[in-house]
């Protein structure tokens, strides 16, 4: 199994852009799909971006299509969100999940993973 391991994060203005990291320390995400999830204070846990790992398809949450660049790094194992253009509304903990034998699609439908990493904080200052 892997263990999701995030990276990036922290403070930025907004319309400034962030990278968050995923790693699957030292193991791989093949027949995985691996997603990002956000949650801010006081709401509930929202699905972000997927990415299905073996084939590279990608599904994007409507608030953040455009915005956002979910990719992988296969020699790193790593799967990697881009976020440009940020606003101060995407500012939340962002947290990294495996599924195995997912989709992108089917993790973003299901907001549903089988490994969670401990969460990176994003914020975004107007």
């Amino acid at each position: 199994q892997v263990q999701p391991v995030e990276s990036g994060g922290g403070l930025v203005q907004a319309g400034g852009s962030l990278r968050l990291s995923c790693s699957a320390s030292g193991r791989t995400f093949s027949n995985y799909a691996v997603g990002w999830f956000r949650q801010a204070p006081g709401k509930e846990r929202d699905f972000v971006a997927a990415m299905t790992w073996n084939s590279g398809h990608t599904y994007y949450a409507a608030s953040v299509k455009g915005r956002f660049t979910i990719s992988r790094d296969s020699a790193k194992n790593t799967v990697v969100l881009q976020m440009n253009s940020l606003k101060p509304e995407d500012t939340a903990a962002y947290y990294c999940a495996a599924r195995k034998y997912s989709t992108a699609h089917s993790m973003g439908v299901s907001e549903a993973g089988d490994y969670w990493g401990q969460g990176t904080q994003v914020t975004v200052s107007s």
